[in-house]
This record gives C-alpha cells, structure tokens and sequence, in this order.
C-alpha cells in the first residue's frame, strides 16, 4: 500500500483572488483540514505552485492582468494532475463549460456555501491522493514484478518512479543523468516494460565498452562484403530493437562522426547499413544516460548542440547515494534478501554497529558499490547477521569514500595512512585483542594502545569503530 503521509501533514491549497475578504473566507473555511496558501495575481500564483508542492488551487475567474482561464492553462502545463476549481460572481454556464474543457476540476460562485465548498474541495483532494497512489502503486508493481530492483523512498525516487509511470506510456526520447553506479539502466528497463512496447525486444549497449573501429557496425549494421572480414550481413542494436526501445548508455562517450549518424536515426527513423545504398525503416523508442556533464560536453564542442536536444526531450536525473542515505537501509535489506536467494544463505540483516559505518560512507561508486560490499558480505558471513568484521575495513576509516588521493601526499603521510590501515586490519582479524594483535604487529602493546589513541580510535561494544570520547 502506499506510504502513510507524515503526521501532521495535511493538504496544500493555494487561494488566487485579488480580495481580501473572499481569502479569508475561504481560510475561514478551510483552515481546519488544509494548510492555506495566498495569491492576489496570476503571476505570484505561478511563481509560488514552481517552489512549493501544491494539491489544490482555488483560482478566481477576474484577476488583475491575465484572467483565470488563462492562469488554468498555464497552471496545467506546469503540472497537468493539480486539480483546479475556478470561483465565479457569476454564474455563467459557459464560463463553466470552458472552464472544464481547459481541465478544471469543477466551480463553485460567490458568496459560498459553506458545506458546498467543503465538500467540493475534499473530492479535489481525494482525486489528488488517488492519482498519487495509482502513480505509486504502479511503480510498487513493477518492483514486485522483478523488473527494475528500484528500491528507495527518498523524495527525489519517488519523483522518479512518477516520472517513469508518467512518460512509459508515450514514445518520447528520455535522458537519464546520474554518476556511475545510481541504476541508470534500472530506471531505462523500468521505462520500457511499463510501456505498451513491453513485449518487444529491449536492446541495451554500452557505447563505452565497445571498441571504437567495431562501434559503428555495432550500432547500424553492415553488408556481406562492406569491410575486410564482413563475411556475412549484420544486423545493428538500431535494428534488433524494432518495435521495442534502445538503450544507449554513456552516450557521452560517443564519437562525433557517429553522433551525426545517431541524430539522423532520431529524426528519420531510418539506419543505412555500412556498404548498403538503401535506408531502413526502424520503430524504436531510444533512451539514453550518461554520467557526462552534456551541456559542458556541448559548450566545450565535443558534443553536438542539435543531438543533446533530440535526447533531452524528458530528462530524469538520479540521485547520488550519498544525497539519500536514509535509502541505505532499504538497500541493504534488499540486497540481503537477493543474495541469500542465490547462495542459499539465511542472513538476517545488518548488525546495529555496522550499519551506521554504511550510513557515513560517501559512497563514490553509488548503488552498485553498495551491492557489491553486500554480495561479498552475505556470501563470507558465519554468523546471523552482518556484522562490521564482514564489512571491508576501509570503510570505518576517516578519510574512506574519497574520489581520488589527495594532491601532493607526502611520503610520510602515505606512509602513516598505510600503518593505520594495517594495524586495523589487524585488530578486526584477531577481534580487536589488543594483546594478540600487538604480537601479530611486532609491537608492544603500549604502543599498539598509543597509536589508536593518537588516531582517535576506539572499538564499541557492538563491534564499530568509532571516534575515541
């Protein structure tokens, strides 16, 4: 079922009318189960619904400078499921005819009736909160379906899992942005399979990690005889999806004589083999992502201005795993729950102590890092759980989740970073038994109690390693 609103939240409406009696009215009537928003005008009523989440607006059919119809309309085209009733002096069918044939959702005439302008606006409401649970409920069923393995409930998924429900029913190009490792293709796969073109074939290619004298002939085809070793006609990933959709990852990386190849399939929709003399007809849906800076990519002339428009046309970016930590825990019981599946193991979970070292690492490979980690720690353990001994150690230290080395690291420090490390390992490997350990390290066991002193560090009862008090 869909996730239950936090406690205390209640509905957004935002009132346009340019009286002040008319608003507070309506706060006078609403007040008690809505949290109420004011405009006087089109224009601040529009600049407030593009900053603020709204689910109902009460728009006066007279404003000052645009009237109200014209508000609907561009209030629909910035967001077609907000429901709208228009409030008129007058009761005039046919402003009530266009009103409804521009998307409101109904209209109510002055000076209100109490109960009519409650009743009315919680069927609004109850629409919205239908509509948002459809959206969810879709996104939910394809997860169950096995398809995707999207998991999260951060603000910026659940947008994600709208905007896939969204577009998945048209044809349009989307591009999906996000570093490495976020589930770019996840969300493409998603896409497709909600579509109407989910029985037909999903053909997926990494344009980085096909070489670039095979990349063309991968992607478009070739004739028998068209090159040395063409010993027979090839078909391309462009024609091998007709019918279904084709994903095009890392487009980033893709050559610019190839990117004018691309943008012609896109437009025409029609390849030309290498070696052949007539143009094929293909129905695809094409979806890319990258991990690239496209707009620096087009300002820098690496990529074409015209084709990152073609692709652009729903762009979806991912988060990072590090801007949705509170995901971690989903994850991570996901991917438990996969890996005891496939080695028939019974993990339970995640110890307290381990998890809040999964909670402060930064995460530079994303998702996949952390399922990565989770596989090699489900199929080690021996106990129920997971505890921070089956975790990789570089994890617990400081500086862990750094993207690169840090410029000019002297010797010492190097030097100083590798003997932290080690002495860790260490401890971890013989339980944190200073005494053994410091046999193991060669050390007195004084000087094993000085150096983690000196770093700050200490072992928990659960088994963490944390900040020394």
């Amino acid at each position: 079922m869909a996730p239950e609103p936090a406690k205390g939240e209640r509905p957004v409406v935002l009132t346009v009318d340019d009286e002040l009696g008319v608003r507070e009215s309506i706060r006078q009537i609403l007040q008690d189960e809505c949290n109420i928003l004011e405009a006087t005008e089109g224009r601040s009523a529009l600049a407030q619904l593009q900053s603020r989440e709204v689910d109902l607006v009460l728009l006066d059919v007279r404003l000052p400078g645009e009237s109200g119809i014209e508000i609907l309309e561009r209030i629909k085209a910035l967001e077609d499921s907000l429901e709208v009733i228009l409030v008129t002096a007058v009761k005039d069918v046919r402003t009530a005819v266009e009103a409804i044939k521009r998307g409101a959702y109904d209209y109510v005439t002055k000076p209100f009736d109490v109960d009519e302008m409650l009743a009315l606006v919680r069927r609004a409401l109850d629409k919205r909160a239908l509509q948002r649970e459809v959206l969810y409920l879709r996104s939910e069923l394809a997860r169950a379906h096995g398809f995707d393995q999207i998991v999260g409930r951060h603000p910026e998924m659940v947008r994600i899992y709208e905007r896939i429900a969204q577009v998945a029913e048209t044809n349009a190009t989307v591009l999906i942005t996000g570093e490495s490792g976020t589930g770019k293709e996840l969300i493409a796969r998603a896409i497709h399979r909600q579509g109407p073109r989910r029985e037909r074939p999903y053909v997926a290619v990494n344009l980085a990690a096909i070489p670039e004298p095979l990349l063309e002939s991968e992607l478009f085809g070739h004739e028998k005889g068209a090159f040395t070793g063409a010993y027979q006609k090839k078909l391309g990933r462009f024609e091998l999806a007709h019918g279904g959709s084709l994903f095009l990852d890392e487009v980033g990386t893709l050559r610019v004589d190839l990117q004018a190849k691309l943008l012609r399939v896109l437009q025409e929709r029609e390849v030309e083999r290498i070696g052949g003399n007539r143009s094929v007809k293909v129905d695809i849906r094409v979806i890319a992502a990258t991990n690239a800076n496209l707009k620096q990519a087009v300002k820098d002339r690496t990529f074409r201005e015209d084709l990152y428009y073609r692709l652009n046309v729903v762009p979806l970016a991912v988060p990072p795993l590090r801007e949705r930590r509170e995901d971690i825990p989903l994850l991570v019981d996901h991917f438990v729950k996969k890996y005891n599946r496939e080695f028939g193991k019974a993990v339970r979970g995640i110890s307290p102590g381990a998890l809040p070292v999964l909670l402060d690492y930064d995460w530079p490979g994303n998702v996949r890092e952390l399922e990565n980690i989770i596989e090699r720690s489900v199929a080690l353990a021996t106990a129920p759980v997971i505890h921070l001994r089956d975790l990789p150690l570089d994890l617990a230290l400081p500086d862990a989740g750094a993207r690169s080395e840090e410029p000019g690291l002297s010797l010492k420090e190097a030097r100083g970073r590798f003997e932290r490390q080690f002495i860790l390992r260490t401890l971890e490997r013989v339980d944190w038994n200073q005494s053994r350990a410091a046999r193991l390290l060669g050390l007195h066991r004084n000087t094993l109690t000085a150096k983690l002193a000196g770093w700050g560090l200490r072992r928990r009862d659960s088994g963490a390693v944390a900040d020394a008090p």
